[in-house]
């Protein structure tokens, strides 16, 4: 199976597209499919925007809602996380994952899928301590301080991936796991990057969490993005002799190293994208402790026997309704549409995504994103703290490097 990763995508999905399909031709390849690491930007329309944390200037409706309009379609099935720069009304419709548009799938704030039996995990946006511990408290229509905070991973998020017991086999997070420069070449990466010399001394570079989830599942391949720029380490965890072949890539820009293919060994095909059994039992056994406000969320570990028993109870589910996701449903005028007028001064608050809302049905849970306050459920198993006892080309230097012929480079935007 060959998987073409992105770094940072910006809404740029023509030239991304472009390019693969190009290469396809040129080496006479089939690419399987494209996972993109985050800043994807899945604009609908002009009301989108709104939610976009981004400076003014590059608040443009790129290619995006051509694809969620069906005027094209993706080449390729695409799989993404969030980043620090969506369109995070949107994303929150889809907190569990699901179609942004048709073959192009959103892997949720937290989530781990099928294609073909190559599972795949991801966790959306960056870490920042102060609001580590909090509830995804924050709704549209957001305000200044939650259009930046929305974006910010959750405890709950990242405790439901440890949870994971069996192999993932690539892993998708925006920013860096911290200490992950260790085991690269991090002087070089400082001589075309300096100011991140303080932050790789003082270990502030990158994400505590995603740290703690790359050392608990061991996935022999994580990629990144966030810092723009590329940069590859080998991991070689202590026990068991597993290795992570980690790799961070740059933005969509000409001359910039922005994407990569990767070969791994898969079943024959044809693939497509399915729902993973062991993550939907996860997400049935911790949605009755999802929190919802902005107070601190702590919750106890859940029995053994408890996730055994969700497990069998997902499994015949599974069985009689099959694994593939729910249905691509538009929620919004999309731009340039005969509605766009309405696209303009609607849609302000939460809508509910009917695939989002099948997928609750399915797994006999209600529905809770647009809700304040945590439940009588939720406010009685909080109980403390989780404690989880817890050169360039590197690994990647013999495959495909692609990149984009020269232009303007306009790279400035809002870090967090």
């Amino acid at each position: 199976m060959k998987i073409a990763v992105e770094g940072c995508m910006h809404g740029d999905l023509d030239n991304v597209y472009a390019t693969l399909l190009h290469l396809q031709q040129v080496e006479k390849t089939k690419i399987d499919l494209l996972i993109c690491c985050g800043d994807f930007q899945a604009v609908r329309n002009e009301k989108d925007l709104e939610s976009l944390n981004v400076p003014a200037k590059f608040k443009s409706m790129n290619t995006f809602w051509k694809y969620y309009s069906g005027e094209k379609v993706a080449p390729f099935p695409t799989i993404f996380i969030g980043g620090n720069h969506e369109a995070s009304n949107y994303l929150w419709e889809l907190y569990y994952g699901g179609w942004a548009a048709p073959d192009i799938y959103f892997l949720g704030f937290a989530g781990v899928v099928k294609f073909g039996n190559i599972r795949i995990g991801g966790l959306s946006g960056i870490y920042k301590d102060r609001h580590y511990h909090l509830g995804h408290f924050e709704r549209p229509p957001y305000n200044n301080n939650e259009i930046r905070s929305v974006y910010h991973v959750r405890e709950y998020d990242v405790h439901k991936l440890m949870q994971i017991e069996e192999p993932v086999d690539i892993f998708i997070s925006h920013d860096w796991p911290v200490g992950i420069t260790d085991h690269g070449n991090w002087r070089n990466l400082v001589r075309s990057k300096p100011f991140f010399e303080q932050e790789i001394q003082s270990r502030t570079l990158g994400s505590k969490p995603a740290a703690e989830l790359l050392e608990k599942l061991k996935p022999p391949y994580w990629f990144s993005a966030h810092l723009h720029c590329k940069f590859a380490a080998l991991v070689e965890h202590e026990d068991g002799g597993q290795v992570t072949k980690f790799l961070a890539l740059d933005k969509c820009l000409p001359k910039r190293k922005f994407l990569q293919i990767i070969e791994v060994e898969s079943e024959p095909g044809p693939y497509e994208i399915q729902y993973d059994e062991e993550w939907l039992a996860i997400t049935r056994r911790f949605n009755s402790v999802f929190p919802l406000t902005a107070k601190k969320a702590y919750f106890r570990g859940i029995p053994p026997l408890e996730m055994e028993d969700c497990r069998r109870w997902v499994k015949s589910k599974m069985q009689s309704r099959g694994s593939k996701p729910f249905e691509f449903v538009r929620t919004v005028p999309c731009y340039k549409s005969s509605q766009s007028h309405d696209a303009k001064g609607s849609f302000s608050g939460h809508i509910r995504n009917p695939q989002t809302e099948a997928l609750l049905q399915f797994l006999e849970l209600p529905y809770l994103l647009d809700k304040g306050e945590p439940g009588p459920s939720q406010a009685s198993i909080f109980r403390g703290p989780v404690d989880y006892n817890s050169e360039d080309g590197g690994p990647f230097e013999d495959v495909n490097n692609i990149q984009l012929p020269e232009d303007d480079d306009d790279d400035e935007q809002v870090p967090d």
